[in-house]
């Protein structure tokens, strides 16, 4: 601590009104390398408990604080973002209010201006969070702290982008006991998981070998945790809160066949037959082997994207694909007894009613029930290649026209098609539609699942659809996707 006293920090987790809520582990992680340089951390998890913004301003007048964290991508950035930081700024007193996150970084002197924050931080901020404090409590400067950026009066200045953690073993187990880990391991819903079943997600890995064009993430290249380091979190999560089911979030889960024979040896020393979802890149699933040592080992779903069966898409996106690829991969998933997760977009460059018809055709044959997959627009989120090529083309004016035009990641914030708004919703929802219709008939006529249920629930959802394609009110961009129905 260098003689300087300790700290009390507070991290906001802002909500996106879904019960279905994530966990934050940006915030998991700061808190505990925090907390073990001697500084006090808490949490204000309004995602999970919905707090009013009148709740914080009364909770933030009762609290004194050195610094005040909040992060965020770019969900309900106009409807919560803006007014929590309102909020924060009227009642932070002496506190230094820092901005940070996937959305803030390649956009943060525009971030800093609008929400009004003092500082922001760029990219992974766990080495560059006790300077940052130490830096605030000292009332030291904020020049010679790299990753971040930070007013000056009118003026923004950003510094040096700091070194993402090469070296994950490194870090400190999140501080799970701050935050409402009954509310994290119950609000899921996976394939293969059983009924009252809990569900977490695990990072296993940081980063990403390719360079999608709609990818915001700005770290590049793949670290991974050595199998000992994430044995022991999982030993511990499954111990502590009864976990069983395990979500890696990771881009590339399956970088090798080696990680995943090295992998595979863990539900046998944790003696508990876990189950998992998680993410690879089709070219993984040629390997055969692979995929038999995801299946003994307890993988449900093999999340993979897609994105598009046009070959000249595949291209423009920078996927570095084929559509032969794609469709050898979920083929040999299903064969080897693991639900393929079929992600796509349509929308993109290059995009047409004929590559949508593709993709409708596709997910109709492969849909395994795992999970009701739908079609979604791209969202050239800042920092994506597909952000500046929109600004390039004048279909974005800046942050400020992408976060007004960003209001549902199922809506259009940039068409990037030949095809006028109208025709891109219309066939949006006709194939949308299809798919939802299909997905519930498969299960009435697989499962004998009950069949007035399954109808009212296809129904509520094509009604939810058509009111984010052809909205009358604002209320009616709060669906979240097809993906939440089956939410514990």
């Amino acid at each position: 601590m260098n003689g300087l006293k300790n700290g009390k920090i507070l991290f906001i987790v802002h909500d996106v009104y879904q019960d279905d809520n994530r966990f934050p582990w940006g915030p998991a992680y700061l808190a505990s390398i925090l907390r073990n340089n001697g500084h006090e951390v808490q949490i204000y998890s309004q995602d999970v408990f919905h707090y009013s913004n009148e709740e914080l301003a009364e909770f933030l007048d009762n609290n004194n604080f050195d610094m005040i964290g909040l992060g965020f991508l770019a969900a309900r950035y106009v409807e919560t973002v803006r007014s929590l930081a309102a909020v924060i700024n009227g009642h932070k007193k002496k506190a230094k209010f820092v901005v940070g996150g996937h959305g803030v970084t390649p956009i943060s002197e525009y971030i800093l201006n609008d929400t009004g924050a003092d500082i922001a931080a760029l990219g992974e901020s766990e080495g560059i969070i006790i300077p940052l404090i130490d830096a605030i409590l000292g009332g030291g400067a904020l020049d010679q702290i790299k990753g971040i950026a930070y007013r000056i009066g009118n003026q923004v200045k950003v510094n040096q982008r700091a070194m993402p953690v090469t070296d994950l073993d490194s870090l400190p187990p999140p501080a799970w006991d701050l935050f409402p880990m009954e509310k994290y391991t119950t609000c899921y819903s996976f394939p293969g998981s059983d009924p009252g079943e809990r569900h977490f997600p695990v990072l296993s890995s940081r980063g990403c070998i390719n360079n999608c064009s709609f990818c915001y993430r700005m770290e590049k290249g793949i670290r991974m945790r050595s199998i000992e380091n994430l044995f022991e979190e999982l030993k511990f999560i499954n111990s502590k809160y009864g976990v069983t089911y395990f979500i890696f979030d990771d881009e590339m889960f399956v970088p090798s066949e080696s990680r995943i024979k090295e992998f595979s040896s863990i539900p046998a020393r944790l003696g508990v037959n876990i189950k998992y979802s998680c993410n690879a890149r089709v070219e993984l699933a040629k390997n055969k082997n692979i995929l038999r040592m995801l299946k003994e080992s307890g993988c449900q779903l093999l999340n993979f994207g897609l994105e598009s069966l046009d070959q000249n898409v595949l291209n423009l996106m920078g996927k570095h694909t084929k559509v032969e690829e794609n469709i050898a991969a979920v083929e040999n998933t299903i064969e080897a007894g693991i639900h393929p997760g079929l992600n796509f977009i349509w929308g993109d460059p290059g995009d047409s009613l004929e590559s949508l018809d593709k993709i409708v055709k596709f997910l109709i044959q492969y849909d395994t029930l795992g999970q009701l997959r739908t079609v979604r627009p791209p969202t050239p989120y800042p920092g994506s290649p597909l952000y500046y090529k929109a600004i390039e083309e004048g279909k974005l004016a800046g942050p400020g026209d992408f976060f007004e035009k960003f209001v549902n990641s199922d809506r259009m914030t940039v068409n990037f098609t030949d095809l006028p708004d109208s025709e891109v919703y219309t066939a949006l929802f006709k194939a949308n539609s299809i798919l939802i219709k299909n997905h519930f008939d498969k299960k009435i006529k697989l499962f004998d699942e009950d069949k007035k249920e399954c109808d009212l629930k296809a129904q509520q959802m094509i009604e939810s659809f058509k009111r984010v394609y052809f909205p009358q009110t604002p209320e009616d961009f709060k669906f979240r996707g097809a993906r939440h129905y089956n939410k514990k």
